[in-house]
């Protein structure tokens, strides 16, 4: 079997058969219509509408052929990509190059052939519409113009195709991005109203009087913890939005990941012991990054704080530096977990996974947005692997500083 010389660009052709989905070996009806309709035209009984991928043919429309494709080496296609031009062999016995090729000296006994290039937007050569005959003969040159115009149809087929799957992929985003906003403002409705409720009561009962001074202390105590709660949500929410416009602020300087882990691990251990978690730090002496030792700080504070929510009593929380083979940090606990399902949305914006709802764990979706969003300011990464019922690991990877960026302050 000759291989003919692949076109010079043979790799961009083929990822843009790829982008167009057009690699599938099913007949679709309006393909077949025009093949058809180039059968009819140039009064032919075989045709095809045929992707011509790395090693294979795909047959997208056909008559007058069973078979779905075939190797890509046979047959006449592969001249027409590399020439890019209408191919017609009168007498394929009569043509060196095509003589002895299998589809003219067995099935399906092709005497003759005219293929013209099916062309997408960008120039690429993704196959052809032809037709067969059994016998020799020549196409008139209407018959040329006309299979010249069905190819034009064909690319311009594989095209809307290829909208059309776009465009039901931006509905299913936007239907998700619709749920997730009802989701967010059920979500936010509950973290708001239940500390206001909370603040409301405890003033009423104080404005009626009668306490006594330590009670009314613990009230205001209860007032200003709840407080807390909705101002730190509010700042939760303008972080979010000021990082996904980029207007956060970001000052970077060298730092040591190992000391400022260590004083966020400091500052939540109180937490963890009240949830009855054991934490445990471990890190290496000293590993350099350059970063907002503010904007790290809250990021590592938001994957403890997610960590100790979603960890039952009894559990662990471990956090460890590496500096090998990039700075990262890693929080692992033994918590719920995340299914497989959820992990690829757990960075989206107001995603909450159903195993928190179903548990009843606090929160709006936003802390690892939040940590994502901070580790691509730093030109990092977010790393989250799960397993339900066994817990979940979140690393935090961040670039080695530079030379250039280790004296820059």
């Amino acid at each position: 079997m000759t291989q003919w010389p692949l076109p010079s660009d043979e790799a961009g052709r083929i990822q843009e058969i790829e982008t167009l989905g057009a690699m599938e070996p099913t007949a679709e009806p309006r393909f077949s219509a025009i093949a058809e309709l180039a059968a009819l035209i140039c009064q032919a009984p075989m045709a095809l509408v045929s992707i011509v991928g790395a090693e294979r043919q795909y047959f997208k429309g056909r008559v007058g052929i069973t078979e779905t494709g075939m190797d890509r080496w046979l047959g006449f296609c592969s001249h027409v990509i590399m020439d890019r031009r209408l191919l017609e062999v009168p007498d394929t016995l009569a043509d060196p190059r095509f003589r002895d090729d299998p589809v003219v000296t067995g099935e399906p006994y092709v005497r003759f052939y005219a293929g013209a290039p099916v062309i997408s937007d960008r120039g690429y050569v993704l196959g052809t519409v032809c037709v067969m005959d059994h016998m020799p003969r020549r196409l008139s040159t209407a018959q040329r113009r006309a299979l010249a115009s069905l190819s034009t149809c064909a690319a311009d087929l594989l095209q809307l195709h290829h909208y059309a799957r776009q465009s039901e992929q931006v509905i299913t985003r936007l239907a998700e991005v619709e749920e997730l906003k009802h989701g967010f403002l059920r979500t936010v409705n509950h973290e708001l109203r239940t500390p206001l409720t909370s603040i409301g009561s405890y003033l009423q009962i104080i404005q009626e009087g009668g306490l006594d001074a330590t009670t009314e202390r613990k009230f205001l105590d209860v007032i200003e913890r709840n407080s807390d709660r909705i101002r730190g949500l509010v700042d939760e929410l303008l972080l979010l939005s000021s990082l996904s416009a980029r207007t956060a602020s970001y000052v970077p300087a060298r730092l040591d990941l190992t000391t400022l882990a260590r004083q966020v691990c400091s500052v939540t251990t109180a937490r963890a012991w009240d949830s009855n978690l054991t934490l445990t730090f471990r890190s290496q002496a000293h590993v350099a990054v350059w970063g907002d030792a503010g904007r790290l700080h809250h990021a590592l504070a938001q994957l403890l704080d997610n960590a100790i929510k979603f960890t039952p009593p009894g559990g662990a929380i471990t956090v460890t530096v590496l500096g090998e083979p990039t700075p990262s940090l890693e929080v692992r606990d033994t918590g719920i977990g995340i299914s497989a399902g959820d992990l690829p949305y757990v960075l989206d914006d107001f995603y909450r996974a159903p195993e928190a709802e179903e548990q009843a764990v606090g929160g709006t979706g936003v802390g690892l947005p939040i940590v994502n969003k901070i580790a691509l300011m730093h030109g990092g990464s977010v790393h989250v692997d799960s397993t339900p019922g066994e817990g979940t690991c979140v690393r935090l990877v961040l670039p080695i500083p530079s030379t250039d960026s280790a004296t820059a302050r």
